[in-house]
């Protein structure tokens, strides 16, 4: 018997290795040290300040983990795989950056029942994508070909992300105050949550991933609408945050995932203040009104379920709105004043 007879290709595994090297190291910056396929990545957290002048005096590390979901299903079924590559860093480096923190580097798993090198190759190729985007290195990974765990054709994702924040500049909500304003950036679509719903609509409704609909963009597939990837927000809250070095204009933050803008707006805030969102303040994109209605899904759940439109959440003292606003939409945002905080429990309100 043969480890490849029973369903593992040491082989394939190791063409594979070297043909995801260019998208691993297009992603490498001077602090990636050590040589490709090694046992482990080492990353440098300080430079030589004479040359770069990036040390950290009180440096905190901050690590996020996340998947993608059953977004993959629609993946393989589409048989479009670079783009859940860039989900899966989003998903990490999106919550990452609600604590101030600047993403350092970033390693995937892909657990598959076949190792086809040209699909994993997509696969990590979207990672780099997503990596190079935020501006960490992926620094290493795993690829695991387990026949007899995942069905034919099957895979799944996970990522991990660290990242590095000052102790002093750390964004916790815990000076949230009453009156500051809530800035919403808008969403690339449904980004990846709520996918096992997204996908029992498409099946009980009989829609067409292939087909073109004229509810939606009709310029784009059903299915090509539902794999829009997660936007990352990185650049463009760290490029905020880093004009104000000393005065805490941004008091907190959130990453709208599952559970919505309700489920995730209070989590940064006290006990004592709820977040105040006005209906209507934002533009709620067609891909969910199209799944509502063939979906036949009461208005809760789509909040509870969905981002709706808004896929990152900042407040900010009131007294900035307007110049943090500028500064997001010059970095490429779609930005809607969504409300302001008030005195309450450490809810959310939608009114």
């Amino acid at each position: 018997m043969t480890y490849a007879g029973s369903g593992v290709d040491i082989d394939a595994g190791d063409h594979m290795v070297e043909m995801i090297r260019h998208h691993l190291q297009r992603t490498y910056g001077p602090r990636v040290l050590g040589k490709y396929g090694g046992f482990a990545g080492c990353f440098r957290l300080d430079y030589n300040e004479k040359l770069f002048k990036r040390n950290y005096r009180d440096p905190v590390l901050v690590a996020c983990t996340d998947g993608v979901g059953s977004k993959v299903k629609l993946a393989v079924e589409m048989d479009v795989h670079d783009t859940v590559g860039i989900d899966l860093v989003a998903m990490s480096v999106n919550d990452m950056i609600v604590q101030g923190a600047e993403p350092l580097f970033f390693l995937d798993y892909i657990g598959t029942h076949k190792l086809g090198p040209e699909k994993m190759t997509q696969l990590v190729k979207g990672v780099a994508d997503g990596c190079a985007m935020s501006g960490c290195a992926l620094l290493g990974g795993e690829t695991a070909e387990m026949p007899d765990l995942y069905a034919k054709d099957e895979y799944d994702l996970a990522g991990f992300a660290v990242g590095v924040c000052e102790l002093n500049r750390m964004i916790d909500g815990s000076k949230i105050e009453r009156g500051d304003v809530i800035l919403g950036l808008a969403s690339s679509g449904i980004h990846s949550n709520g996918y096992s719903l997204v996908r029992a609509i498409v099946k009980e409704s009989q829609l067409d991933p292939r087909k073109f609909y004229d509810e939606l963009d009709g310029e784009r597939t059903l299915g090509e609408v539902l794999l829009t990837p997660t936007r990352i927000y990185v650049k463009s809250i760290l490029g905020v945050l880093g004009k104000y070095k000393v005065k805490h204009i941004v008091t907190g933050m959130a990453h709208i995932t599952g559970g919505g803008i309700v489920g995730n707006l209070c989590r940064p805030l006290s006990e004592k203040l709820d977040a105040k969102v006005m209906r209507g303040s934002w533009e709620i994109p067609p891909v969910f009104r199209f799944l509502q209605k063939h979906g036949r899904v009461k208005d809760a759940e789509m909040d509870r379920v969905f981002n709706m439109g808004i896929g990152y959440c900042v407040m900010v003292k009131p007294d900035f709105a307007d110049s943090v606003t500028a500064q997001l939409e010059k970095a490429g945002e779609k930005v809607y004043r969504l409300g302001q905080i008030v005195k309450g429990k450490g809810e959310v309100a939608m009114v």
